[in-house]
């Protein structure tokens, strides 16, 4: 005769979280969740009655004894199974899956005053928190959400609204503007952190597509500008100067007058004087760059990744690092960059060192140099 499913359950094959002394807060939820899943937790956390004198016990309370200890018998084993060797002992002498559950988290989780402590630091550490300017959205709520989580495993009860009202109230003034929107066409009180997680991740987005649009990482190099006259032999200071002061108004003169500003990594904005075209020293020979914005007086020479693009050059990213293949020969390369911790690339010519900075065009973008 065949039995139904509800009376022989299939058996269970749920991973169990092992504890080894280390995050015992997510343990504990892993845990309680397992034992939930197998109707085993109301036992663990109300335990039953286990009467030492069962000689007065009824037929009807004899069976159901019988099946409280098998239950119990079940949760406890999942327990031990829980934990590591190096934990095992301290719940060798629980004879209940309550008591051993209890053992565990009076030592890893404290009694109720060590608890009322670490919800005190949690509390201002989630007070604190703010986002940080170079920091992502999604990383930002990654930092919230722990910290939320921690305070809910030591019972706090914390809603989506106030955590939704914290995150705005910690954004960056950047973020004014989308905070603003947010704050008069949603209601708080019905928000969850998830939708207010896409809406700021999605005006990220587009403020990264308009930002790639005007701001281009840069190869920063001190490049080898040669004068474009030789003195000869015998020719006086004074011819020399005149030289020097005629090449200068030569060398002015290749630039167009065109006057974009230029902002710096460093936030300072200067004034571009021409546009023109430089020469730059490869291993591979000198290439031209054209386009190039004059800029009077700064002290390092910015190549811009757009503007070699532009010139016909390919690059390619790839493995922290760039390669620069030549306009002609697509398959030569004329130089290798690495990236930087700071996301910098530093470009070398005539094995000159150099190093990376980052600019921005305000009113448009060309590549520029001292």
């Amino acid at each position: 005769m065949a039995s139904s499913a509800a009376e022989n359950p299939a058996p269970s094959f749920s991973v169990i979280p092992v504890f080894g002394g280390e995050n015992y807060e997510f343990w504990k939820v892993k845990m309680r969740t397992l034992l939930l899943s197998e109707g085993l937790w109301n036992i663990v956390e109300k335990g039953f009655e286990d009467p030492d004198d069962e000689s007065g016990l009824s037929d009807a309370q004899r069976k159901r004894l019988d099946a409280n200890r098998m239950t119990d018998a079940r949760a406890l084993s999942k327990i031990q199974n829980g934990v590591s060797p190096t934990i095992f002992p301290r719940i060798i002498r629980a004879n209940t899956a309550k008591q051993a559950w209890e053992t565990l988290q009076r030592e890893f989780q404290g009694d109720s005053k060590a608890i009322t402590v670490k919800l005190q630091f949690l509390r201002r550490e989630f007070e604190n928190l703010k986002m940080k300017q170079s920091e992502s959205v999604k990383d930002y709520f990654s930092r919230v959400i722990n910290v939320v989580n921690q305070m809910k495993t030591y019972g706090e009860d914390i809603s989506d609204q106030k955590i939704v009202e914290k995150i705005l109230i910690s954004l960056p003034e950047k973020y004014d503007y989308i905070v603003v929107a947010i704050e008069e066409s949603k209601d708080l009180s019905t928000l969850s952190v998830e939708q207010l997680m896409g809406s700021l991740e999605s005006h990220e987005q587009r403020r990264q597509c308009r930002s790639d649009q005007s701001i281009e990482s840069a190869f920063q190099s001190k490049l080898n500008l040669k004068p474009q006259r030789s003195f000869k032999k015998g020719d006086s200071s004074n011819q020399q100067r005149r030289w020097k002061k005629n090449d200068s108004k030569k060398e002015e003169r290749k630039y167009e007058t065109v006057t974009p500003k230029v902002r710096l990594g460093n936030g300072a904005i200067v004034q571009a004087k021409g546009k023109g075209s430089i020469a730059v020293e490869t291993r591979k020979g000198t290439k031209h760059v054209h386009d190039v914005l004059l800029v009077p007086n700064l002290e390092q020479n910015l190549l811009s990744v757009g503007q070699l693009v532009e010139n016909g050059y390919r690059l390619c990213f790839k493995d922290d690092g760039c390669i620069i293949y030549d306009r002609k020969n697509k398959t030569m390369a004329i130089a290798s960059v690495k990236m930087t911790k700071n996301r910098n690339f530093f470009i070398e010519f005539k094995y000159e060192s150099v190093s990376a900075f980052k600019g921005e065009v305000v009113e448009d973008s060309w590549l520029y140099m001292a």
